[in-house]
């Protein structure tokens, strides 16, 4: 199985390979280390070779997805909209929507040939290789924001805190 998550103390983006054994994530950049034995020791976080819990965060709402970067889907999409423009513009209407229906087709292939990821909603650590995804279900906008304010909420009291000091 394999991790992808941010450092809490540089936010540098690291990889890693873990099991049910494995008892500390380190950063690559900074040396900062995460334990995680007391996380999967108090809660099963790895076990089975299912992810239960979150082993950055030990957060435990998690949601499946695609393997994907959502930047290269807008652009194919994009791309195929702007290339969609020129022959509709000239009156060639058959290569418009060949156009449009290629890039449908496109979308449709790697939604079928990626494979999914876990994704915790807190700490946004991205696990792969794991099994149970379906377990875990789709990805659930009003959890996702409740996250997105606790953190600003966080960061704005914390920012307060530091400007209040003389």
């Amino acid at each position: 199985m394999n991790i992808a998550y941010a450092c809490a103390h540089c936010e540098h983006t690291n990889r890693a390979e873990f099991n049910s054994s494995t008892s500390e994530l380190g950063c690559a950049k900074c040396g900062h280390a995460v334990a995680i034995e007391a996380v999967a020791i108090e809660a099963g976080a790895v076990a089975a070779e299912t992810v239960q819990r979150c082993l950055v965060c030990a957060g435990h709402e998690l949601f499946a997805r695609k393997d994907f970067s959502q930047k290269l889907g807008v652009t194919i999409v994009v791309v195929g909209l702007a290339a969609s423009c020129i022959p509709w513009y000239l009156h060639h209407w058959y290569a418009t929507f060949a156009i449009l229906f290629g890039t449908a087709l496109i979308d449709v292939v790697l939604y079928i040939v990626m494979g999914n990821v876990l994704e915790c909603y807190r700490c946004r650590a991205q696990y792969r290789g794991v099994s149970g995804l379906d377990k875990h279900g789709a990805f659930r906008l009003e959890v996702y924001e409740r996250y997105r304010q606790q953190a600003a909420r966080l960061e704005q009291s914390q920012a307060a805190t530091i400007t209040r000091k003389p």
